[in-house]
């Protein structure tokens, strides 16, 4: 059984400033069962917004959560337009921002799933 949508970001949230970092949720969404959606601030007008990934392609899995890059370096505007499309589908949706200088966070994408699915992935 996978966790909740609000712990899961509860936990996120920890491990970003337990590491130093700066992480926020500007938007809360359904408890149990929201989306979770990562906004990447890299500190020069430019961010980056991660979604989760069709997890049906996953099955396999253990019940973690995957996330797929959706925009990239993108200004505040662009950002608010997709999730304010986001939000005409799925209100109940979570938005946490992170910043990273850099860009990197530290997040299970589905693009670097390993062959071996229990080894390699980051869970919150």
């Amino acid at each position: 059984m996978r966790v909740t949508s609000e712990f899961f970001v509860s936990a996120m949230v920890r491990k970003v400033f337990g590491e130093g970092g700066f992480a926020a949720v500007s938007k809360k969404g359904a408890a149990e069962a929201g989306a979770v959606f990562v906004c990447v601030d890299r500190l020069n007008g430019a961010l980056d917004l991660y979604g989760p990934a069709p997890q049906a392609m996953f099955s396999d899995l253990p019940q973690g959560r995957l996330f797929e890059k959706i925009l990239s370096e993108v200004d505040r505007e662009a950002l608010k337009q997709r999730m304010t499309s986001e939000a005409r589908m799925d209100p109940d949706y979570w938005l946490v921002e992170i910043e990273a200088r850099n860009g990197e966070v530290d997040l299970p994408l589905a693009d670097e799933v390993p062959a071996d699915p229990g080894k390699g992935i980051f869970r919150f």
